[in-house]
């Protein structure tokens, strides 16, 4: 039988509240004025199944949430761009936040993680497994109960056939340790510039590409507007992204992941993957929020040739 999913996302689910200004907080009861606010779709997770079901591949998403507003609002978010919710565990707690300060280019994070690291490996079945094609997990280190059988669970996924991805986002404590035996059983691995050079302990971006590239199947780096670095057994590309009027960054990683992924999935040539993933991060920078702005396949490959 044919897998239902094409992308079997195992994630945190938390919405974020985007405050937007040119400001910076002060304590001592300082109030400040932004100049617009929005609940949306946050989470790594959450904003890559939505921007992976908007290119048109089919995503179920599986993590913990709560029952509460932030929990509803979630999965009735997720469920309006064509995720599938019904292997999402919801359970007594609170769901997560995050609340963003965001420039426009650049943001600042504070995020309550509530339920956020309540996931493990063993609340993912075989037989859920069995139904897709790809598993991708992001935010390693927010996931801290995911971790430990992170690695078993990539390997139980591609014995049963299915192909691992992984972003593991920014780590708070800025240790980066841990990560060999995860790397060897990861096909796709998606960090970003900064991420890569502190995995690595390499002083550039080039030698951290060199030292990661050949753990994995394919390695993709975002380099923000310079565009992506790609790696895999056969060549090491650069890939330049497109020019657009910046509205919000939040989520531009996790679409570019998306669009990585769609050819990945589809067994396209790298560079030309990575084309799509740079189109599809940049185009989704255009609008507040990680999903308003994502792109369908057909807007996204008017940049691809």
């Amino acid at each position: 039988m044919s897998p239902l999913f094409d992308i079997l996302v195992a994630g945190e689910i938390n919405p974020d509240l985007i405050l937007t200004g040119d400001v910076k907080p002060e304590f001592d009861q300082v109030e400040k004025l932004v100049d617009s606010s929005a609940l949306t779709i946050g989470s790594s997770s959450a904003i890559f199944s939505c921007g992976a079901a908007r290119l048109g591949l089919v995503v179920a998403i599986i993590g913990v949430c709560g029952e509460d507003i932030f929990g509803r609002f979630m999965l009735e978010e997720m469920q309006k761009r064509e995720v599938d919710v019904s292997n999402v565990i919801v359970r007594k707690g609170q769901t997560g936040l995050s609340v963003i300060l965001s420039s426009g280019v650049d943001r600042a994070i504070l995020t309550h993680p509530g339920l956020i690291p309540a996931l493990r490996a063993s609340d993912i079945p075989d037989a859920l497994l069995r139904k897709t094609r790809h598993l991708h997990v992001a935010s390693y280190f927010l996931q801290t109960n995911l971790q430990p059988g992170l690695p078993d669970l990539f390997r139980r996924a591609r014995e049963l056939g299915l192909t691992t991805s992984l972003d593991t986002n920014y780590d708070p404590s800025e240790k980066w340790i841990g990560f060999d035996e995860l790397l060897s059983v990861t096909n796709v691995f998606l960090p970003n510039e900064k991420e890569a050079i502190s995995l690595s302990r390499k002083a550039n971006i080039d030698l951290a590409a060199d030292d990661l590239g050949p753990r994995v199947e394919s390695l993709a780096v975002k380099l923000g507007a310079e565009g992506a670095l790609g790696v895999n057994a056969s060549q090491k590309v650069k890939v330049a992204s497109i020019p657009v009027k910046v509205a919000d960054t939040v989520g531009a990683g996790d679409s570019f992941n998306a669009g990585f992924l769609y050819g990945y999935l589809h067994k396209w040539e790298l560079a030309k993957a990575l084309r799509l993933a740079c189109v599809c991060g940049a185009l989704s920078t255009q609008k507040a929020g990680g999903t308003e702005a994502q792109p369908t396949l057909e807007e996204a490959m008017a940049y691809v040739s």
